[in-house]
């Protein structure tokens, strides 16, 4: 965390240019906060918050490779004192409780007044958890009413969610087939009624659902 006579040291992560080039501007210039980096994936926020050892990383979720989610996950893992601040725009149950499960100290909306982002970044830099109003009520509200356990994809059979779950492992087709004793012709079709029940366009995407739902290795 940021030391009480310096700036807070900031990283920011999103594929969208124009995205990084409005935040770096206004951030800049807000007194008391230093952009230190940018980066356009999550391989690449990685290897950039290894390097410079930000104090805050604003992260968007939804990017190429390996997302937000999982680069969250590695940041925190690796680095325990640097706050990750989810910013997107994705609201989702399924998107905010996987970034909180990653590590997440913040969840903001792209919506959010700029003066809201700039006290997050004050409030994570100091230790502090901060969400969006909207997040907060809905974070609230799970705890206070807690639902039922659901099984993941209802409408996939518990066969396709074993494949499913492997595929999140990122696993091939053959690997798969070894682990579950079924051929790979029949986990080729496992996955391709997957994606039709999914309405995903590839495994890739299959995949990044299914790891945001919480299935796979961690």
């Amino acid at each position: 965390m940021s030391e009480p006579d310096r700036p807070v040291r900031v990283v920011i992560v999103d594929d969208h240019r124009i995205v990084l080039d409005g935040l770096a501007a206004l951030l800049d210039s807000v007194e008391g906060i230093d952009v230190i980096g940018e980066a356009a994936s999550g391989e690449e926020a990685v290897a950039l918050v290894a390097t410079l050892g930000p104090d805050v990383v604003l992260m968007d979720v939804e990017m190429p490779g390996i997302g937000g989610v999982e680069a969250t996950r590695r940041i925190t893992a690796a680095h325990p004192d640097i706050a990750v601040v989810m910013l997107t725009m994705y609201g989702e149950d399924e998107f905010v409780f996987s970034a909180l499960r990653a590590g997440a100290h913040g969840y903001l909306l792209k919506g959010a007044q700029q003066e809201d982002v700039v006290r997050t970044i004050g409030a994570v830099a100091r230790g502090d958890a901060v969400f969006g109003p909207d997040v907060a009520r809905r974070v609230l509200r799970t705890f206070s009413h807690p639902q039922p356990a659901t099984v993941p994809f209802p409408q996939l059979t518990e066969r396709e969610r074993e494949v499913l779950a492997l595929l999140a492992n990122g696993w091939p087709n053959s690997r798969i087939a070894r682990h579950l004793a079924l051929t790979p012709k029949t986990v080729a079709n496992h996955v391709s009624n997957i994606l039709t029940k999914l309405q995903t366009p590839d495994r890739t995407a299959a995949m990044l659902r299914a790891r945001r739902a919480g299935l796979g290795e961690p």
